[in-house]
């Protein structure tokens, strides 16, 4: 009687796993107790297979076990990371990645550039990666606050949420300057309905991983 492989991955996948287990295990017993009744006395089966059987079972059961532990640890995990994600509210999160959040009619950033240049472009994308605006920028060296009043280049209001911006910097001698675009935002809530927390700054998620710089 051949043993069907089994992957545990959650809480249910395992009580299923070890209920499949149990249940094979007992068919395989009933056989072997009715086969053993009419074997041959003359003829006596081979103990090999049945041998092989029950190390198979034991390798399984093993297998199941280990992930059980596997799974209890993941909970731990996430409970932790919960608890971790729950005390960010009302923190203040600097996001280095160019992401601000637009809500209550402006989205603000900071960017600096590590050289003068001739020409600074600043565009805003909305989350398509689709530019909805763009003007010129500071072209000195250092640091420069932007403020976006959520418009398009057109006037028109965009809704809140997340939107970026890219900073395009050239030298006289059309060779790129290196920019950096960052930004800031109160930690309002924090959503824990998926596989990882994720830290609300208005309409704009921030996943816990990537929360490297929080201050009070």
């Amino acid at each position: 009687m051949a043993i069907d492989p089994i992957s545990v991955g959650t809480a249910s996948a395992a009580a299923r796993a070890q209920t499949q287990l149990s249940t094979n295990f007992d068919t395989f017993l009933t056989l072997l107790t009715t086969q053993l009744k009419n074997q041959d006395p003359l003829s006596p089966m081979d103990s090999n297979e049945f041998t092989q059987q029950l190390v198979q079972f034991s390798s399984v059961e093993q297998q199941i076990n280990a992930n059980k532990n596997l799974e209890s640890l993941i909970a731990l995990t996430k409970s932790r990371s919960a608890s971790d994600a729950v005390s960010y509210l009302g923190k203040t999160l600097t996001l280095t990645d160019g992401n601000a959040a637009l809500m209550n009619g402006q989205a603000q950033w900071a960017y600096s550039l590590d050289n003068d240049a001739a020409t600074t472009t600043l565009s805003v994308l909305n989350a398509s990666g689709r530019v909805v605006f763009s003007a010129p920028g500071d072209t000195g060296e250092g640091m420069h606050p932007f403020t976006w009043d959520g418009k398009d280049s057109a006037g028109n209001t965009l809704p809140p949420g997340a939107y970026l911006l890219k900073v395009t910097a050239r030298a006289s001698d059309g060779s790129l300057v290196k920019t950096r675009a960052a930004s800031q935002g109160v930690v309002g809530e924090v959503d824990l309905t998926g596989s990882e927390p994720i830290l609300m700054i208005g309409p704009l998620g921030v996943p816990l991983s990537k929360a490297t710089l929080i201050s009070n």
